[in-house]
């Protein structure tokens, strides 16, 4: 008989203790006041005083987060990392200035690049600290999903007969600058009358790891108002290009779970008009399809799930040929990409805009910000029709989620 009561006692308080088990709390790292907080579930922890700090990032563990300590005029540009087990900040050298760093998807180790030159940290006492030289020559980079190689850009070379073409690379994390560890991963070829470019970066994984998409960019004035988004397999074996858009790496995101591409195409540099949503099937076999309505403008996307994307979205403003540049008032839509649904999810007042839509697990996040008062705050809603609420007052940009 006891053996029986106890096994009902276990039967009744194991789907308890599952159901009962909320996700867990938001953790974010954000800027405010050019200060770098730490905010989980409701409590708030300013990290940094006296600083000038943007582009926090997590490692992979969430014990480290990497950010910049720059300047007003933008003249500085130095590498820190705080430790939120020892609760202090320290730079993983004596001096290290960039502004291109990247934390490898396996374990605590940041690969930055000084100049044309890509580093990595080494460890010393279970932190990132000291560097060691990885390859000269590098324009963009990223870490592969095994976290033990890079897939490397360097620029084209311009020669009398015009601008070369851009090769790309594949190397080692402990190449130390080696030669024949620079192994030949793939050659953009390119031509004035076809894909123009000088230069590759902004590389994503697709979430299986067999395809890259990267933004291939042409020369300074022409990268204002055209880019070509170009994907290309795990192997080098297959390079496509996607389509035209500007040079926001926030502006193309791969699917959780496909090897879909959402990315907002159109040329010119004002938002005013011709910035539409479109999903490619990668590797392109038929036409892409367009899901923003004529009209209008979207600014900003993000997968909530396979069949779910989220977009900024504005009333395109045509009328608009000079003086200043005018706000795009967007709010939040919701795409079904599988009935082709489409409806806003959220409604910001007069003088107010959505903008920066992130998902985490089923909690959607965005910034309002009020053109008025110039203040930002991070509101988040539970799926999307639950209850929305503003999680974080004054922030200067979106936080970045762990």
């Amino acid at each position: 008989m006891k053996f029986r009561i106890l096994f009902i006692l276990i039967f009744i308080t194991f789907p308890l203790s599952t159901t009962v088990s909320a996700e867990a709390p938001l953790t974010a790292a954000f800027i405010r006041d050019h200060q770098l907080w730490i905010k989980k579930g409701d409590e708030e922890t300013q990290i940094t005083k006296g600083r000038y700090v943007h582009t926090p990032k997590w490692s992979y563990d969430g014990r480290f987060i990497a950010y910049i300590d720059g300047d007003e005029k933008g003249e500085k540009s130095d590498l820190y990392i705080y430790d939120t087990k020892e609760k202090d900040s320290y730079q993983p050298y004596i001096r290290v200035e960039t502004s291109d760093f990247k934390w490898s998807p396996a374990k605590n180790q940041l690969a930055y690049k000084d100049g044309g030159i890509l580093n990595v940290t080494k460890m010393k006492d279970g932190r990132p600290h000291g560097f060691e030289n990885v390859s000269l020559g590098v324009s963009g980079f990223e870490w592969f999903p095994n976290g033990k190689e890079f897939i490397v850009s360097s620029q084209s070379a311009l020669r009398p007969t015009g601008w070369g073409p851009i090769p790309l690379y594949k190397i080692p994390v402990d190449a130390n600058l080696a030669s024949e560890k620079m192994q030949h991963f793939y050659t953009i070829q390119t031509s004035e009358t076809g894909l123009f470019a000088i230069d590759a970066y902004d590389f994503k994984w697709s979430h299986d790891g067999k395809w890259v998409s990267f933004i291939a960019y042409p020369t300074a004035s022409w990268s204002m108002d055209s880019n070509t988004l170009c994907v290309l397999s795990n192997k080098g074996e297959q390079f496509q290009a996607v389509g035209k858009m500007l040079g926001y790496k926030d502006w193309v995101k791969w699917a959780p779970s496909s090897n879909q591409l959402a990315y907002i195409s159109g040329e010119g540099r004002f938002f005013v008009e011709n910035k539409k949503t479109k999903i490619a099937d990668i590797p392109i076999f038929k036409e892409q399809k367009e899901y923003t309505p004529k009209g209008f403008v979207d600014l900003g996307l993000e997968w909530y799930s396979p069949d779910q994307v989220i977009v900024a979205r504005a009333k395109e403003n045509k009328e608009w040929t000079e003086g200043p540049v005018p706000t795009m008032f967007t709010a939040l839509y919701e795409i079904n990409i599988k009935t082709g649904e489409q409806k806003q999810i959220t409604f910001p007042e007069k003088n107010e805009l959505d903008e920066d839509p992130q998902v985490v697990g089923q909690q959607l996040t965005w910034v309002r910000r009020n053109v008025n008062d110039r203040q930002s705050d991070v509101w988040v809603i539970e799926g999307l029709s639950g209850r929305e609420f503003r999680w974080i007052k004054n922030v200067e940009s979106a936080p970045v989620f762990f």
